[in-house]
């Protein structure tokens, strides 16, 4: 992989996992079109998810930290029951990375159909939430129950080209979860599940640069933790402002490309 390559990977990672348009479904993409090469892949897409999630956690920070001391206060609070809800939310995901993982895998093989597809439900998901449709009454913290519909969302968007916030956030918009703290309930749920992740896929040997040089490696992920800062900040924003409906365009844009790509290669 030469380094530009990797910087453009970096890049499209940063942005799009936060932003409502899919990190694995544009990673495919790029990928295909960049004519990067399947081996040693799996070891950058890892490190690259480190690098957004490494930025996460500063971009949230004041929150990750009050988090931690309610919890560490060892009583019942409010910082505990969140964190309760985040574990809860855990645990779709969990049961299929457990029971799917090797299935899944078999996905990310550069599918623009499914891909193309699965960007056109994050569009719909996305139009929904700018049509301003409530099932439930406003709420301005996550329940259990909004707490697990975002975790079934999470899990289901491990396909690529379904993007995870934009699934979660919508998931939470729909059950009543007022806009900030839908994202930022997002952005949070996700730490656990992919921290986990990387560090079992470092330990049983997947994660490896032996394919890569350092540069182009190093470049790739730096570039991965700056975009991502500043796209989690900045989707913050822009959830609170209520303007999903231009990724939802842009969704059904790209996914649109992705399809006809798909029909013409065939």
């Amino acid at each position: 992989m030469e380094t530009w390559q990797a910087i453009v990977l970096g890049l499209i990672q940063g942005l799009t996992e936060f932003l409502p348009v899919s990190s694995s479904g544009h990673l495919e993409l790029a990928r295909v079109f960049l004519g990067v090469e399947e081996g040693g892949n799996l070891s950058f897409v890892i490190a690259l998810h480190g690098a957004t999630v490494l930025s996460t956690i500063v971009a949230l920070w004041s929150e990750i930290w009050q988090l931690l001391r309610g919890l560490f206060a060892f009583r019942w609070n409010w910082q505990t029951e969140y964190v309760a809800k985040i574990v809860l939310s855990m645990l779709p995901v969990a049961l299929v990375g457990f029971f799917l993982k090797d299935y899944l895998d078999t996905l990310f093989t550069g599918n623009l159909l499914l891909v193309g597809t699965m960007l056109m439900l994050t569009a719909l998901l996305l139009w929904l939430t700018g049509r301003r449709i409530q099932l439930y009454r406003i709420r301005h913290q996550p329940t259990y129950a909004i707490a697990l519909g975002m975790g079934v969302a999470q899990a289901v968007a491990v396909l690529p080209g379904l993007s995870r916030s934009g699934a979660t956030i919508a998931t939470g918009i729909l059950m009543g979860l007022d806009r900030p703290k839908a994202a930022q309930f997002s952005f949070l749920m996700v730490l656990p599940p992919i921290i986990g992740m990387n560090l079992l896929d470092i330990f049983d040997g997947s994660f490896t640069t032996d394919a890569f040089q350092a540069l182009p490696f190093l470049s790739g992920v730096a570039t991965a933790f700056v975009t991502g800062f500043i796209a989690c900040r900045w989707m913050l924003s822009l959830v609170r402002r209520g303007r999903l409906i231009w990724f939802a365009l842009y969704c059904a844009l790209v996914g649109g490309v992705a399809i006809v790509a798909a029909f013409l290669n065939a």
